[in-house]
């Protein structure tokens, strides 16, 4: 094998299809394109999801849920994750960012929420967080405040 006789696969490139030369061709008369209708026709597009009329998917299918548009958007730390913090040690986001604790601040900053126990007290800078956390983290002697 010599690097000059190397040639893609056969299959590798697909000839471009000459559509429109004569019924011979294969591809002639219609031009693939078929009989009738809008996708025969120039200028014919239609849109995503358009089913020749019929009820389509998007809109035969329930609809579900909602979605707050006005949702305060936080990143969430619960109390038992602050519990690898020496005593007395100043938690703010730069320090849970560097630590793996979030992995990015939320547009709204940094939510604690009150889920586990909390057995070293630190001094935590938070933007928002839950009754149940101030009363973990005082409790265990530290402090919270906004930042």
């Amino acid at each position: 094998m010599i690097i000059n006789e190397l040639s893609p696969h056969p299959l590798a490139r697909t000839r471009k299809r000459r559509v429109g030369r004569g019924i011979g061709s294969g591809m002639g008369k219609t031009s693939t394109r078929g009989q009738k209708g809008a996708g025969q026709r120039s200028g014919a597009g239609l849109r995503t999801g358009f089913e020749g009329g019929q009820m389509p998917l998007m809109r035969r299918l329930p609809k579900r849920g909602f979605t707050n548009n006005f949702a305060k958007e936080y990143a969430i730390v619960n109390v038992s994750a602050l519990n690898g913090f020496k005593a007395n040690a100043t938690v703010n986001a730069d320090v849970l960012l560097e630590k793996g604790i979030i992995s990015k601040v939320g547009e709204y900053g940094i939510k604690i929420l009150g889920d586990g126990e909390l057995k070293v007290a630190l001094k935590i800078t938070a933007n928002a967080w839950t009754k149940d956390a101030e009363k973990k983290i005082k409790k265990a002697g530290g402090e919270i405040k906004k930042c």
